[in-house]
């Protein structure tokens, strides 16, 4: 059914609904996208151009990268009828589903947001990681509308789920009150399950992901210190609900390569558990002794912000280190994969077989994939 976003304002006991309007002709929410891409939810995002020519001739509204390499196309409605949208974005799939890293940087640089920098430089600004040695590997459809109708709703679902489409639909309602303006965002579908169920026929078969490796990006710093995750035996990320989120697609079983951002990858260990807020997470202390991780004297001093909001909170999950090393001794080299998601399923392959030669482990069987655990 469409989705509907409610909003009500309460004044010293009252209760009243504030009316959502028009976004003025729509165009409007483009400008306000590309002013802060963060608006959509999905993370960092680097825009590469708007109003982007394809070779159909048609105009793609925002053409944005990820830091895995992942393209993004953001299309606003924009007076369309909701199924023309649907069509135009499947075309506009067919074209960049074909770009190439040259074509790619060639957008980018000759484009507005270029600023006189490379589209490794600018990859390397907004992201703190070198651009992967190849992108666009999978492409995501995103339409952007005030609201769709039920019948649009049911083809992209089906396109999804039936086909692994990666196609998804977000909702933007705008409100004005007393003259202060807000809007609010809904997705159709959770933006990490859609990613999930895409199929994999978007993606080059060289670098499919093996089932069993995922590739964790952890912060050290004054939330999380990563000699006390090397002691006591856990990776953790949190302080918004993006950060946090991706840490539920780790079960027991699955092995873990960690990354320091900026600095290289410091280890690798089997999951032991499943994500647990800070609050329930207990920490094995030398002696034996279990105890809450607020209480075990860890060397981050604000690991306890938000400790009492599950979007923000810290979030552990437990970790058998096969090896670890220091900071210091951190390992990388150019093009190796890196991004700023807390876990992400490592389909790099170069980046992985050379980890598998530092680190000492071997590659997994393609059938060696965990079994689902139930959370508890």
């Amino acid at each position: 059914m469409p989705i509907e976003v409610g909003i009500w304002r309460i004044d010293n006991g009252d209760v009243r609904r504030v009316n959502a309007t028009s976004l003025e002709a729509e165009r409007r929410l483009e400008d306000v996208l590309v002013k802060d891409i963060a608006i959509l939810g999905l993370g960092p995002l680097l825009i590469l151009d708007r109003q982007v020519r394809t070779e159909f001739g048609g105009y793609i509204d925002i053409l944005a990268l990820d830091s895995e390499g992942v393209l993004h196309v953001i299309e606003l409605k924009k007076g369309q009828t909701p199924r023309e949208i649907v069509a135009q974005a499947l075309d506009y799939g067919s074209w960049v589903a074909n770009l190439g890293t040259e074509r790619i940087a060639e957008l980018f640089e000759s484009g507005r947001f270029a600023s006189g920098r490379s589209l490794r430089q600018a990859f390397t600004e907004e992201f703190g990681s070198d651009l992967p040695e190849t992108i666009n590997e999978s492409h995501q459809l995103i339409l952007v509308a005030t609201h769709l109708d039920a019948s649009t709703e049911r083809i992209v679902q089906y396109l999804l789920d039936k086909y692994g489409v990666p196609i998804n639909a977000v909702f933007f309602a705008y409100f004005n009150d007393e003259g202060a303006e807000y809007i609010a965002r809904s997705w159709l579908r959770d933006p990490t399950d859609a990613e999930a169920r895409s199929n994999t026929n978007t993606k080059r078969t060289q670098d499919r992901w093996n089932e069993h490796d995922f590739y964790i990006s952890f912060g050290d710093g004054p939330r999380r210190n990563w000699e006390d995750a090397r002691k006591y035996g856990f990776i953790s990320g949190g302080g918004d609900r993006w950060y946090s989120q991706s840490l539920q697609a780790l079960r027991p079983g699955h092995r873990v390569f960690v990354y320091l951002p900026q600095r290289g990858y410091v280890g690798v260990g089997t999951v032991r558990g499943t994500s647990t807020p800070v609050n329930d997470f207990k920490i094995k202390l030398e002696n034996g002794r279990d105890v809450p991780a607020l209480e075990a004297g860890l060397n981050a001093p604000e690991v306890g912000v938000g400790k009492d909001d599950p979007a923000l909170a810290e979030y552990f999950v437990p970790v058998e280190w096969e090896r670890t090393v220091p900071a210091t001794e951190a390992y990388r080299e150019p093009g190796f994969f890196a991004n700023q998601n807390t876990a992400a399923r490592f389909r790099h392959r170069a980046t992985l077989d050379k980890l598998y030669a530092h680190f000492g482990v071997s590659a997994p069987e393609l059938d060696d994939a965990p079994a689902a655990a139930t959370q508890t």
